[in-house]
């Protein structure tokens, strides 16, 4: 299992004593169903690119680490409570977030896409505002996650859309297969092991990809989540995403999760 393929060498991974923080075991809190970031295979088990790359970054810093799985919608109200130390989530930086919770500094960025049944008139939009327009002025069903960048983006731009919001990416891509929704909307490497399943086949992208360059509501890349006054963790867990920046091992492990290099650089 991929997962565990963190937990060897752990000893000479890990950075110098004065890294950690005083804690000794750390919780990370993640989904658990946002494949590839993080998802639960068949046996029950946590696995995905956040869970190799969390116990990674752990052991670089001198961590013993503990994944906690929480729904999606209540994930940084957890961390507010104690639930657990960190997210680790496939969490967007973003202003909005930032006035609960501190960032590490990102770590990988994609962008959020459109998906729907090939064939169709969607499959002609290409530009920001033709597709936008389009979904809009024909007042269609689009499908998204709960509490998430996405359905922000949505509600932002599609005032006259038919929202329809789901606790997982998964379930609306259920309702897709069934017919119940016209299109959904959710970051590129959310939808990527729906579109090359076999539900999937019937399916794809259309119009642009979209990112914090073209609305700000989308965010700044990837980061994990933290309590405001918990400074020593962050900065423990960004000295170790530096330290795999600068090494490559970010870089080869998103290629070997998403298919491609979707690290970001050092962010000074």
């Amino acid at each position: 299992m991929k997962f565990l393929l963190a937990l060897g060498g752990a000893a000479s991974l890990a950075l110098t004593a004065g890294l950690a923080s005083a804690q000794d075991v750390v919780r990370l809190g993640t989904e658990g169903a946002y494949p590839p970031y993080n998802f639960t295979n068949e046996a029950g088990e946590l696995v995905g690119f956040e869970i190799e790359f969390g116990l990674e970054l752990c052991a670089r810093a001198g961590f013993e680490c503990e994944f906690v799985a929480q729904d999606w919608d209540g994930i940084i109200p957890a961390l507010l409570n104690g639930r657990y130390d960190a997210i680790i989530a496939g969490m967007s930086i973003t202003e909005e977030r930032k006035q609960r919770v501190d960032f590490s500094q990102g770590y990988v960025t994609t962008p959020a896409v459109f998906v729907a049944e090939r064939g169709g008139p969607l499959m002609e939009l290409t530009g920001i505002d033709e597709t936008l327009a389009y979904i809009d002025d024909n007042g269609l069903s689009v499908g998204v996650q709960a509490a998430t960048i996405h359905l922000n983006f949505v509600e932002q731009e599609l005032p006259n859309a038919d929202v329809r919001i789901y606790e997982t990416v998964d379930l609306a891509n259920l309702d897709l297969v069934a017919g119940r929704i016209d299109l959904a909307v959710a970051d590129l490497s959310g939808f990527e092991p729906f579109l090359a399943s076999e539900d999937g086949q019937d399916f794809a992208l259309f119009g642009p990809r979209l990112t914090g360059a073209d609305f700000p509501v989308f965010g700044e890349g990837v980061g994990m989540a933290f309590r405001q006054d918990d400074d020593a963790l962050r900065e423990a867990f960004d000295a170790a995403i530096v330290s795999m920046k600068e090494d490559g091992t970010l870089a080869a492990m998103t290629t070997e999760w998403f298919g491609s290099d979707i690290s970001m650089g050092i962010i000074q």
